[in-house]
C-alpha cells in the first residue's frame, strides 16, 4: 500500500508539472472562456494520462522488485 501511495504521489507531481508546462509555455493567455476551457481540458487530459501512466509503471516496477527479494 505504501508503494502505491508513493507511486501515485510521484505520478501526481509529474502530472502537475506537465499541466503547468502546457498551460504556461504552449497555451497563450486565452481571450475567451471557451479557449480557456479547451486549454484546461487538453492539459488535464495529457497530465492525467501521463501522471497515471508513470505512477502505474513505478508501482509495477516496485512490486516486481519486492516479489524478487
Amino acid at each position: 500500500m505504501k508503494s502505491a501511495i508513493t507511486a501515485g504521489l510521484f505520478g501526481g507531481i509529474i502530472g502537475f508539472s506537465i499541466s503547468f508546462a502546457i498551460n504556461y509555455f504552449l497555451i497563450a493567455i486565452p481571450e475567451t472562456s471557451l479557449a480557456n476551457a479547451m486549454g484546461n481540458g487538453i492539459s488535464g487530459l495529457l497530465s492525467g494520462f501521463m501522471g497515471g501512466f508513470i505512477g502505474l509503471l513505478i508501482y509495477i516496477r516496485q512490486s516486481t522488485e519486492f516479489k524478487q527479494k
